[in-house]
């Protein structure tokens, strides 16, 4: 595009922003000549990616912001309206980032414009809660505006049909035609009023839910500290822990309120390093049996345990080492129906589900397609997502997994205990899983394409020794999975070495998965077992980032 197109284009985007914030920055590009920012902000439009529309706050049209998200939302009532949907509620929820009331009330509105019904939650709430209210309300769509762990410079907008699960082909690229339709703002009607804001009633039902992943009567007595990450899970997952009658969760202070500035983390993701490191101080003055952490939408769930071989005394779990536990507990509190996960999650899963007789299944990355497996019982993801109550909540949820965390640790802590010591006895019946990750975040998105393009045009041959015996590309699809931008390897030997590389969805990042599986035959095996794991990992990872040029 011309100099001279991308100044109408910024203009013209200028005259209809109904934001006055967006609106000043976007006259100060133009009035001081910022053509390179201005040709990154209007080079495209954001694209529907593995949660929706997500991106970095500001104006234009890869950024978010009102004018973005009424144009999303007119796209969404447009689809809905060509579905048959003509006089459907719609259900909105928001997390306390910035902007996301405002990105609510505009969609709520749009719907409104379009003859549709809309309903607010009545403040910011986690995601889990409007995932549960779609189906509750009988609605037939579901709107979260969420970043989830993003940098507090970004949000996002989620979409959800009546099913309750998030959009997938070829819903997203519909709704994308529909919004590419919409040719002014002016063209989209916004009236001033004519939506619900709702009561707390839809909470207290979704609280009065969160009981049904516990089994009556067992012990309830694991102590906890908790971060609610400046998000906002505190007062429903403190609700939930109380209805239990688990003992009050200590609280980390600095991070337990909202707060869109997230000022004690550098990313409000509990897999980041330093994130926990105010919960892991606060473990340390009250000595709790566990660290719970939910990011900011809550979500997701994140677990710590004591360990006196590290430095501070506590340990981060890993998703799929947290996944494999609630399955191992589920499968001992007689769950039945498909455990599924991502294919980017521990095979591990699969080991506990076979020795259970329960169904398994395997999935694109996203719990927009684990939600949708046919009979779940459960799913997870190894980026601490758990869905551990599916016919409440169709996505994942960290406050039910939170509540399950400590029902399992309670009954361990009964039985003198620790649930480092079930993830001991997993090991030995099944081989020690061990699992690690090459995530590299870049600001320049060309270093993942160049990535991804040079293990495609020269793939690994051999990763740490072992003979890469088979390399999938992912975007043929498989079988099983539909096409999807990712590579798969499987390595020679008992190791069951297997790495995947994708890019991530939701984040610019690019994110390589490795597993490696050692043979255990005790437990006295297992310090070496560990041992083993890290060296195959860490020399796997290091030949995997020679490989993509990283």
């Amino acid at each position: 595009m011309t100099q001279d197109d991308l100044l109408a284009r910024a203009k013209a985007w200028l005259a209809e922003d109904p934001d006055r914030e967006t609106r000043e920055e976007l006259a100060k590009l133009i009035e001081t000549g910022e053509t390179d920012e201005l040709a990154a902000r209007f080079a495209g439009t954001l694209q529907f990616g593995t949660a929706g529309l997500r991106g970095e706050l500001g104006a234009g049209p890869m950024r978010m912001n009102r004018s973005v998200v009424i144009r999303a939302a007119a796209g969404l009532a447009a689809y809905l309206k060509a579905k048959g949907r003509t006089d459907g509620l719609v259900v909105i929820g928001y997390d306390a980032r910035y902007k996301s009331a405002d990105f609510a009330r505009d969609t709520a509105a749009v719907m409104i414009g379009a003859g549709l019904r809309a309903a607010l939650l009545p403040r910011p709430l986690p995601t889990p809660v409007l995932a549960y209210a779609i189906r509750h309300l009988g609605a037939v769509a579901g709107v979260e505006v969420t970043a989830s762990h993003n940098p507090p410079r970004d949000n996002g907008y989620k979409v959800y049909l009546g099913d309750g699960s998030q959009i997938v082909p070829p819903a997203d690229a519909e709704i994308a035609a529909e919004i590419d339709a919409v040719r002014s703002l002016n063209d989209v009607p916004r009236p001033s009023e004519g939506w619900e804001t709702l009561g707390d009633e839809v909470l207290d039902a979704y609280l009065a839910r969160t009981d049904a992943v516990l089994t009556p009567g067992t012990p309830r007595t694991a102590r906890t500290v908790y971060t609610a990450m400046h998000g906002v899970g505190k007062d429903v997952l403190t609700a939930a822990f109380a209805r239990a009658g688990f003992p009050p969760p200590a609280l980390v202070a600095e991070q337990a309120e909202p707060d869109p500035a997230f000022p004690t983390v550098a990313f409000p993701n509990p897999e980041e390093p330093g994130a926990m490191d105010l919960a892991f101080e606060a473990a340390r003055a009250v000595a709790p049996d566990i660290v719970i952490a939910n990011d900011p939408d809550a979500d997701r769930c994140a677990v710590a345990v004591p360990d006196p071989t590290v430095e501070g005394g506590w340990r981060m779990l890993r998703g799929d080492e947290v996944g494999s536990l609630l399955a191992a507990h589920l499968v001992h509190k007689g769950a039945r129906g498909v455990f599924a996960e991502s294919i980017v999650s521990s095979s591990l899963l699969g080991r506990i589900a076979e020795a259970a007789g329960v169904g398994y299944e395997e999935t694109l990355t996203g719990f927009k397609w684990i939600a949708r497996v046919d009979g779940l019982r459960y799913g997870y993801e190894e980026a601490l997502g758990y869905c551990v109550d599916p016919e409440g909540v169709r996505d994942k949820d960290g406050i039910t997994a939170a509540l399950l965390v400590a029902e399992l640790a309670s009954e361990l802590k009964e039985q003198d205990r620790t649930l480092t010591d079930l993830l001991d006895d997993l090991a030995v019946a099944h081989g020690l899983h061990a699992t690690d990750q090459l995530s590299v975040r870049v600001e320049d998105l060309s270093i993942i394409a160049n990535a991804m393009s040079a293990l495609r045009e020269r793939p690994p041959v051999r990763l740490a020794g072992l003979t890469v015996t088979t390399a999938e590309d992912l975007t043929k699809g498989t079988e099983s999975l539909p096409p999807t931008d990712g590579l798969r390897y499987y390595l020679e030997g008992d190791y069951k070495a297997r790495v995947i590389v994708r890019p991530s969805g939701t984040e610019p990042k690019l994110k390589c998965y490795l597993e490696v599986v050692v043979p255990v035959a005790d437990a006295s095996e297992l310090a070496a077992a560990r041992a083993k794991g890290a060296e195959v990992l860490s020399a796997i990872k290091q030949d995997l980032s020679e490989a993509a040029g990283l």
